[in-house]
């Protein structure tokens, strides 16, 4: 089926109304099935972009008043729609996690797997559901000397070095295994956000989604396992646990201004995020913002934490494994030494 630029698709709606479950106070969605983001295309007429994508986690999980807020890059996330109002596609947010004195960059995505749901302009109400995986995976401006190593001479292991073979996180309902759990209308009533995460003067309208961060997905090769699990462990030193198993990961998606859908604009628009974001974090509409706890504090990420994984990386996976890796052991022995050269120093400055 073509796709056509819907130039003429005003707001009809309708389709909240077809069945008087979708209602509020508890929208239930289940008469819907669960649909793949790319298979309805052609069927969008109209979109709203996530313009700020407030995101919020707690770094310590056993501490309230350890939580930071951070909005993801901008304008990736969309909602696309018919004029009636029907859901028919959710493109997720990315953002970075870098930590430029070790030399080490990844990427953070929450990809949406399925989705169904209603929007309503005139209301400026929405309830969708959804799955997503929590993927992370190395940008290409790496440059630790392992990272640089790897990424020249492991493609042949699908390890974490481009989103295709990212490394995924599962994700529920709170509380329980359900992978489906919804987008709502508002704001989450978990927490309070602060004022630098409120966009109400200049959005449209908001949703919000509250999601249960659950176990790292295990691939088919146990050295890969190992490897991923310990890159996880560093991604959530650089991001203060926002993927740690058992946390909470909200985010309140404040929407531009609804407008028509340029439908090849939006395939192009899926495809070219699919891929990930540049080499410096960047969306078409600039970066996102650092994480930061509710007074503005920057959060603050400890290099020696990260060096310690990357040596933990180095010795109980890399060496012992060097053959498998394609690696040479000593040239990864010369490695480790430097790293523990930099933690001994790092501890030096404590």
């Amino acid at each position: 089926m073509s796709l056509e630029n819907n130039v003429t698709s005003p707001w009809i709606g309708g389709f909240e109304e077809s069945n008087p479950a979708f209602d509020y106070p508890k929208p239930d969605l289940s008469s819907l099935p669960m649909l793949d983001n790319m298979a309805n295309i052609p069927k969008l007429q109209r979109q709203m972009k996530a313009m700020w994508p407030e995101f919020s986690w707690l770094t310590d999980i056993t501490k309230d008043n350890s939580r930071c807020f951070q909005m993801f890059a901008p304008d990736i996330s969309r909602i696309g729609y018919t004029a009636e109002g029907r859901v028919y596609s959710i493109i997720c947010p990315q953002q970075g996690a870098y930590l430029d004195s070790v030399g080490i960059n990844l990427n953070v995505e929450v990809t949406v797997t399925g989705q169904r749901g209603w929007l309503n302009e005139t209301t400026k109400e929405l309830a969708a559901d959804l799955t997503v995986t929590g993927k992370i995976w190395f940008s290409p401006n790496n440059n630790h000397p392992l990272l640089k190593l790897l990424f020249a001479s492991c493609d042949h292991l699908n390890l974490p070095f481009k989103k295709s073979s990212a490394i995924e996180v599962q994700t529920s309902n709170i509380g329980n295994s359900n992978p489906i759990f919804p987008l709502l209308k508002g704001t989450t009533n978990r927490f309070s956000s602060p004022s630098f995460a409120d966009h109400q003067d200049v959005a449209y309208t908001v949703g919000n989604i509250d999601v249960q961060i659950n176990n790292l997905k295990l691939t088919d090769n146990d050295i890969v396992d190992k490897f991923n699990k310990i890159v996880l462990g560093i991604f959530n030193i650089l991001s203060g646990n926002m993927l740690q198993d058992t946390n909470i990961l909200s985010w309140n998606v404040w929407f531009d201004n609804p407008s028509v859908v340029d439908q090849a604009e939006w395939q192009a628009h899926a495809e070219y995020w699919r891929e990930s974001l540049d080499v410096d974090h960047r969306s078409p509409e600039g970066n996102g913002t650092q994480a930061k706890y509710y007074d503005g504090t920057l959060l603050k990420i400890s290099k020696l934490q990260v060096l310690e994984q990357l040596f933990k990386l180095l010795w109980e996976v890399l060496i012992p494994n060097a053959e498998a890796f394609g690696l040479d052991k000593n040239e990864l022995t010369l490695i480790a030494k430097a790293t523990v050269s930099d933690m001994q120093l790092e501890l030096e400055q404590l």
